[in-house]
């Protein structure tokens, strides 16, 4: 009996649900928010870049303990690494941090992989999107997706802010390549694809966290309408003036909703479980303020059950006043601020605003809760340092077949006359002249913010894959001026590779979408030199080509086809056909833009696209411009 009484009056041991993988996410979430101070609850709230934590991130990054931060993410610039070593070293400190803290919260580290792992490399660098979206191949996007989870969760990074589903209505817009197209409809059938392949668990793969559902964390950014802006609704962003990027979307709510909403609610309905708000604003109003559309719409109407989360420091953009824009970017329905730098200020205007009843418990409540059922559906809390046994898989060769073949299916043939394609693989001589660098293959978010215009990419250029692919007997000679000055003769093939420097972002917003200057000076260099003469385009966008097109006998849009360059050559070769159509109408002068499907419907002559959206030639049936002089 006294025994029995004891027992009974033996204080029961508390009972830690949360850290129970096999209770529910919703029980799990539940029982540890209830635990949670004010402080940790905003601390999960911030997102802070990791070159702004100190110590020095990879010495030890303590004010991840200090202020309970639940985010930490890289910049396009911050970190200064390229290889996996770094990452996985980097991302491992941080989470060791983490879990320090007294509930043991672990944390969100979050990176662009807009088109593969690209800050690590060696990574498989795969087409960007608008490539993607030229394939019209959704279960390719979904087993792209699917690979560059691989390739992060090797280094223990979760989070990739990607896909962009924005769809572009002005080619001039710097980040027209991170779209699929300017067709809302194959934007949400590829956007679909992407967050299935990137968050669903693998078949058969073996270190799933018990409980975990999600392999990965994908972003559907940018919300809403960042690809309708108007031209000239400028931006001052430092010293620099972007026309289109983070400026006004001026439209009614009809055209809002028929032109951007079905990709996000295809997102929403495979899965996906963060979106970032656009730093541009519809009607005059910022995005981040947007209570109707970011809590009415997106988590009421679409059902969205994940994080909101800011883009960089899109939160101080609200209004001049801090304290101002905090209030009405949360109250609007943000639950995770992109806070790089001034975290320490954020975290002590939210404290405030919380104390002066500006922003109510529950409204921190909401954003916890998201925070936190994003974390235990992705296994964190049994497994917060990624899966090392991975890292042979980064940039291995099954992954760069894989993006071979989404090169090869990205190209677009627009011009063969003269037979120019496929190149015979006996031919005697090929003088390649122009760009020969991966750099430039790659585009922006490759290895940097605005890319690299080195050849210094580990992967294999356009001229590669030529001297690759072509015949044994056949003698490829390169000049990146196209003067071959010590080749005499003519050769029966030139090809020349032209295109843009890479960019990102409102640094890339672009009036004139002409070849540049020196690429003009390529090909006529190189047309007195050759028979024929191949025109490949590395381009984030359609150029305008009007002037050069009849000096041709053929071209090829190549989009920016990553660290592959071998697959432009598979296809020029003859070894696979040309299959992919436009994903944005081609202008014929600047003078058009912005022209896109919804604005020249029933353009005829000289006022229509030059090639019209979906456009391609390659398969039976397919048929060449009739060629117009428009001068």
């Amino acid at each position: 009996l006294l025994i029995v009484l004891l027992v009974s009056c033996t204080p029961k041991k508390d009972v830690l649900l949360y850290k129970d993988p096999a209770q529910p996410v919703e029980v799990r979430v539940e029982d540890l928010l209830a635990r949670m101070s004010l402080d940790e609850k905003i601390g999960q709230m911030t997102q802070v870049d990791m070159g702004s934590i100190s110590p020095y991130y990879l010495i030890a990054p303590s004010s991840v303990v200090e202020y309970a931060v639940g985010s930490v993410l890289s910049g396009g610039n911050s970190s200064g690494f390229s290889t996996l070593a770094d990452w996985t070293g980097v991302a491992k400190a941080f989470e060791v941090e983490a879990v320090k803290t007294p509930l043991g919260i672990p944390l969100l580290f979050g990176v662009d992989s807009v088109h593969g792992f690209a800050h690590v490399n060696g990574a498989t660098i795969f087409p960007h999107n608008i490539g993607l979206g030229a394939t019209r191949d959704p279960e390719l996007v979904r087993q792209i997706g699917q690979v560059t989870a691989e390739e992060m969760r090797a280094a223990g990074i979760p989070w990739n802010f990607a896909p962009v589903v924005a769809v572009p209505q002005d080619i001039r817009w710097g980040r027209t390549y991170e779209g699929f197209s300017e067709d809302t409809s194959l934007v949400t059938e590829l956007t679909s694809a992407y967050v299935q392949g990137f968050q669903t668990i693998p078949g058969g793969y073996a270190n799933t966290s018990q409980g975990q559902s999600l392999y990965a964390l994908a972003t559907a950014k940018h919300y809403i309408g960042d690809g309708g802006t108007t031209w000239g609704s400028i931006h001052q962003y430092m010293y620099n003036q972007y026309m289109l990027d983070t400026g006004d979307t001026i439209m009614d709510e009809a055209t809002l909703r028929r032109l951007f909403l079905p990709p996000y609610q295809a997102a929403v309905d495979a899965g996906v479980m963060s979106v970032m708000v656009s730093f541009s604003s519809w009607n005059g109003v910022k995005m981040h303020a947007q209570h109707y559309l970011i809590t009415d719409v997106l988590k009421g109407e679409l059902g969205f059950q994940g994080i909101v989360v800011s883009d960089w420091d899109g939160i101080s953009r609200v209004d001049p006043d801090f304290y101002t824009a905090v209030v009405t970017a949360i109250n609007a329905g943000i639950d995770m601020s992109m806070i790089p730098i001034y975290y320490q200020e954020f975290i002590g205007t939210m404290e405030q605003a919380v104390a002066n009843g500006d922003i109510s418990m529950d409204r921190i409540d909401d954003a916890v809760r998201r925070i936190l059922r994003v974390k235990f559906m992705l296994g964190l809390f049994e497994n917060p340092y990624g899966d090392p046994s991975l890292a042979s898989t980064v940039g291995s060769e099954a992954h760069r077949l894989l993006a071979r073949q989404a090169v090869r299916e990205s190209l677009v043939l627009l011009k063969n006359d003269n037979n120019a394609l496929p190149i015979d693989k006996n031919i005697p001589t090929i003088l390649v002249a122009g760009i020969n660098s991966t750099g430039y293959q790659a585009g922006g978010w490759t290895l940097e913010w605005q890319g690299e215009q080195r050849n210094i990419l580990q992967g294999t250029t356009i001229l590669d894959g030529i001297r690759e692919v072509a015949g044994a007997n056949t003698q490829v000679l390169y000049d990146s001026s196209g003067d071959f000055a010590d080749f005499n003769g003519k050769a029966p093939l030139g090809i020349a590779i032209v295109g843009e420097i890479p960019y990102a972002e409102g640094l890339g917003d672009q009036e004139d979408l002409r070849l540049y200057e020196v690429d003009q000076l390529v090909l006529k260099a190189l047309r007195p030199k050759v028979d024929k003469m191949v025109v490949v385009i590395l381009s984030g966008r359609p150029l305008v080509i009007t002037d050069q097109f009849q000096d041709a006998d053929a071209w090829v849009a190549a989009w920016l086809p990553g660290s592959e360059g071998a697959g432009v050559a598979d296809v020029l070769f003859g070894d696979y056909p040309f299959v992919g159509k436009l994903p944005y109408s081609w202008p014929r002068s600047n003078a058009q833009l912005p022209l896109n499907i919804n604005n020249s419907t029933g353009l005829t002559g000289c006022a229509a696209p030059l090639f019209p959206y979906g456009y391609g030639l390659g398969e039976a049936g397919s048929q060449p411009i009739q060629w117009l002089d428009c001068k």
